[in-house]
This record gives structure tokens, sequence and C-alpha cells, in this order.
């Protein structure tokens, strides 16, 4: 068409080099300003400026083939099936398996190799690798993927990764050498790989034992209709920024930086002070949480959770966090955001509107003694005053009166689009729920310093005491009570945007609060919603005591509330599934999709008595 630009006709032709690569007519790509991300056949990848700069163009081409090229490599439900549940090796099973995919791909094709080289060099630029200065801040899984790729292709690592890389190379090398030689061998068959990555996260100390694909049907036929649906929706959703490497969720990054070591991780507990290092050591050496990886099955009842003190504890208001003039100016940036949303907002508010109403509607009882004077019976009434049966009453209606406690993450992983999308979120919901007269109040949490704060120096003080528990100044924060309107609470919920904000998370208690909270209530339905990204971690906490405990405290507190507690739990996962935590949890990677996942999640709750 002679009105199309150069930047319309690229598209154009990238989106039928997808389609090519990927033998599917069916997949649609579409350039954005946000992560590139994919969704089922739609691929969204990074838009070059007007005038197509060759680094712009190399960065969409390399992306939309490697997005294109799992489409054609990749089965879902075979890598749900196959992955591990610790999140460590559940995210170097990722990576490898996306080393795997670019690598078919790159075979008999140079364009394509040069393009995913390309993308690759871009994505390292900004990967903590490429900061690292010492083993424990390399992410494990980028490692492995780097290495794993060189074995399969012969490319060596991006140069910005190589000091890195170098790093913790030869440990992996003395590890697992052995397994990623004979990767090469599985290329073309993903179950075969699934079984190699296994053995090799088996070598590394990432899992123990865990099961490899040939076994799935050995030990629980019964299970898997359920767990492979589960896996295969929050794999589709994890695999939607594969072409970004992994989606970093919490924990990760530190727990593959703390596996680098696994002697420290086998040493018993109460030797947990030599790894904090020397008392008044700050520095971010010695203070990654250690993490066994023990399965949640294996964990004793008895275990008991405290806190070393609550002392400097606290619950507060967003606008004493943060002046009047500043809160306007993060919420009008936050509005900013918002500018592009106004029709799914608007599509959300009417869909769960309609919902909702639909289970207030009035209805009446016919032909009764008494209650109000039914019209359509007048002519009755004249020929025959003394007639009964007359009158109308109203049926009560089944709609229970309801209130909605939104607990969002506010801790330094979320920190960028996350917290974007969390507080956009929150925006969204509340004012849908006010117009549907569903009462909502909005809670965060965090801590009030990194790596411990005036909890640690208290510890430090009583003479490092072992098995402190829990050692950091919890901060829970609220942006609107439940009473509060909307359009008063608004700019409270700026203050996700600032930075400083969003430190550490410990996402047990923070449940306990927001649930104490919601049944304090006097409704007669209540609903509590975490947006989170994944497992809590308070470096200060795990690196003296186990490196389970705050997650083993948080599996107890959800198990607890879901099994006997009156209040409907539901989770929402940014950017990393949380089913393993929640039973009743959803996945979303970008805001395109709340529309879809977050309202059918909150009617679902809705609807059930």
């Amino acid at each position: 068409m002679a009105t199309d630009t150069p930047l319309d006709r690229f598209r154009d032709v990238l989106g039928g080099a997808s389609r090519a690569i990927a033998n599917d007519a069916e997949v649609e790509l579409a350039f954005t300003a946000d992560a590139p991300s994919q969704a089922g056949r739609s691929i969204k990848v990074p838009m070059p400026a007007r005038a197509l700069p060759a680094d712009q163009v190399a960065e969409a081409r390399g992306f939309a083939d490697g997005f294109a090229l799992r489409l054609k490599h990749h089965d879902v439900i075979k890598h749900a099936r196959a992955a591990p549940k610790e999140p460590v090796a559940r995210a170097v099973f990722d990576a490898v398996e996306t080393a795997r995919i670019e690598a078919l791909g790159s075979k008999g094709f140079a364009g394509i190799a040069d393009n995913l080289e390309h993308s690759l060099t871009l994505r390292m630029k900004s990967d903590p690798i490429a900061r690292a200065r010492n083993a424990q801040e390399v992410p494990l899984s980028t490692a492995i993927q780097l290495m794993v790729r060189e074995r399969l292709t012969g490319r060596a690592a991006p140069a910005s990764a190589a000091l890195g890389l170098g790093l913790v190379a030869d440990w992996i090398e003395e590890k697992g050498g052995a397994d990623l030689d004979a990767l090469a061998l599985a290329i073309d068959d993903q179950d075969a790989f699934a079984a190699l990555i296994a053995n090799l996260l088996q070598d590394l100390e990432l899992t123990e034992g865990e099961m490899a694909p040939d076994d799935a049907d050995e030990g629980g036929a019964e299970d898997e209709g359920s767990e492979d649906s589960e896996q295969e929706e929050g794999e589709e959703e994890g695999d939607q920024g594969s072409g970004e490497g992994q989606v970093e969720a919490r924990g990760e990054q530190r727990d593959s930086d703390s596996e680098q070591g696994q002697s420290e991780e086998e040493a018993p507990s109460d030797a947990m002070d030599d790894i904090d290092g020397d008392p008044g050591d700050d520095g971010e050496d010695g203070m990654m949480p250690v993490r066994p990886n023990r399965p949640w099955g294996d964990m004793p009842p008895q275990f008991e959770y405290k806190a070393f003190t609550r002392a400097h504890d606290e619950v507060i208001a967003a606008t004493e966090l943060c002046d009047a003039e500043e809160l306007e100016r993060l919420r009008s940036y936050l509005d900013q955001q918002l500018v592009t949303l106004q029709s799914v907002v608007t599509k959300l508010a009417n869909r769960l509107q309609r919902r909702l109403m639909a289970q207030q509607s009035r209805s009446w009882d016919f032909d009764q003694e008494e209650g109000m004077l039914d019209a359509a019976r007048l002519a009755r009434v004249v020929v025959n005053p003394m007639q009964s049966l007359s009158y109308k009453s109203e049926r009560d209606t089944d709609f229970r009166d309801t209130v909605v406690t939104l607990l969002i993450d506010n801790s330094g992983s979320m920190r960028g689009r996350p917290i974007s999308i969390a507080a956009i979120s929150a925006d969204i919901l509340a004012r849908t729920l006010e117009r549907c007269g569903v009462k909502t109040e909005i809670l965060g949490f965090t801590t009030r310093a990194w790596k411990g704060g005036q909890a640690r120096d208290a510890w430090l003080a009583a003479g490092r005491p072992p098995q402190p528990g829990r050692l950091n100044d919890v901060r829970h924060i609220v942006y609107k009570q439940a009473d509060e309107p909307w359009r008063r609470a608004k700019k409270s919920l700026g203050l996700m945007m600032r930075e400083g904000l969003l430190k550490e998370n410990i996402d047990g208690e923070a449940l306990l609060w927001a649930h104490e909270r919601l049944i304090a209530r006097p409704e007669d339905r209540k609903i509590l919603m975490v947006i989170s990204d994944g497992a809590p971690v308070d470096d200060s906490t795990l690196s003296v005591n186990s490196g389970s405990y705050l997650e083993r405290h948080l599996r107890q507190v959800i198990g607890w509330i879901e099994n006997k507690s009156p209040v409907g739990l539901v989770a929402i996962g940014i950017g990393h599934d949380v089913t393993r935590y929640y039973a009743r949890a959803v996945t979303i990677m970008d805001v395109d999709q709340l529309a879809g996942t977050m309202i059918e999640q909150l009617a679902s709750l809705f609807d059930d008595e």
C-alpha cells in the first residue's frame, strides 16, 4: 500500500518470516514499547525507531526468531511435565531448554543465528551476570544457558558476560561437565533432552532425585491430569518472556547465587553464623540467603516461626511515607501508564459489574397474602376487594455483603514493570468493585531496611544468638482502607512508584496481617487477593536460619487460610507462576492480560458459596 511506512513494511516482512520459521500461518506479530513477549501465537517484539536503525532492526529480528522457534520446536506439555518444582532448578531447566530451541533454529541458517546472537548480546548487557564481581552474584540459570549454547552452537558467550561466566564456569564444569557434553546428543528429542537436564540438575545439587520425564508414569498417573493442566498453564505464561532469558522471579537470582557454595548450604543450622560474616559486616557478600533444596513434604510438621523482635515493625498509611506534593507527582506518573488502558478498564468494569449485578437481581414471590400490592392484579382487586393473594414480596437475594483486600508485594524484585502492573491492577480493581458496591482495601508489604535494619543491630548486640527467627523490621502499608472511597485514596497508590520504597518481603506475616484485618470486618463474604512475583526473601533472616525458613512459614499460613478460614484466598503472579504456593492462583505477564484472567478469578470467588 502506498500509505505504508517503512516501519509497517518491516513489521509485515518480520511477521511473514516468523510464520515461515514457526511453520504456522496463524502467528501474529506486533510491535511493543514494553518487554517482548509471546502469548500463544501472538508475538510482541521491541519497536524500532521510524528510521529503522540497524541495531534495533537486528534486535527485533532476534526476538521474533526466538519466539517463532519456540512455537516450532517446543512442546509446552512435555516441558511442564518434566520441569522441577524448586525455583532455582526450574530457572536453569527453562534456560537450558531455551538454549536447545535456539540452537536447533541456528543450524543451517546463518541469518537466524546472527539475529539470535545480536539479541543475546543486548540482553546480556542488562543481565546481572554483566555486573557480577564474585561467584555469588552470578545468576546460575544465565551462566548454564551460555555454556550449553556454546556446546550446541560453538558460539562463545558475549563479551559483556564473559567475566561473570568465568567466575562460575570451573565449578559448573567440575560438577556437570559430562552432562553438558551429553546434551548435544539429544538436541532433537525434547523428552531425552529433559532427562539429561534432570541429571545435570542432580549433579549440580539443585534437585534431590526428582522424577525424570521417563518416570512420569510411575507413581501417580492419577495426578497427571490435573497437575499437567495447571503446570501447562503456568508454563505457557512463563515462556512468554523467554526471548529475554528467564523472567527474573524473586529468590531465583539470590538462590542461584547461593548455590555456588553447596557445602555452606549443607552445614547444620547452628553453623549459619559463620556464613553471616563478622559483626557489622553489611556488605553484599555473605548476606545471600541460603535455601536448601528439600521438598515441602519433608518439612517437620512442628515447625515454629518467630520474630527476634517486633519493636521496630510498623503499620503505616501511605500518606505518612511521602509528602502530598510527591504523592501528586507519583500519581501523575502512574496515570500516564493508565492512559493507554482506558478501554481495558472500561471493559473490565463492565464485565465484572454485569457478573455481580446478575447475582443481585431482584426477584419476587407473587400471589402473597401480604406485602406490596401487585399492580398486575389490580383488576382482581376491583372485581373482588376481599380477594387475597393479590400481593407480592421481594425475595431475599443470594448476593452477600462483600469486602475484598488486595495485598501487594512491595519487594525489590518487583521494581520496574512488575510493580507498575501491580499498582495498575489495584487501581482498576478498586474502581471496578466500588462501582459494584463492593468495599475494597489495598495493602502493601515490604521491610523498613535492607539486610535487617534495627532488628539485626539488636541481634548483634545480643551476642548473635543462634536461630533468631525473622531478623528484619517489617513494614506493612495501608494504601486504601475498606471504608475509604477510591477518589480519596487514588493518590496513595502512586507511592508504589517511589524509588527506595521496595525492599525485602516476608510474605507469611503479611498474609496473617491482611487476614486479621479482613476477619475484623462485618461483611459476610471476605476475599483476600495477593499480588506477588514469587517466594519470600529476606537476606538477613535467611542467612542465620534455615534457607527455607520464610517459605515454610508462608506455606503454613496459606494452608491454614485455605483450609480453616472463611476468607477466600486467590493469588496473582506477576511474571512468575505462584501455583506452587496457592491452590487458587493465576499468572499474568502484562496488563493486557488483566481483562481475561483477573476478572475470571475474582468472579469465580464471588460465585463460590
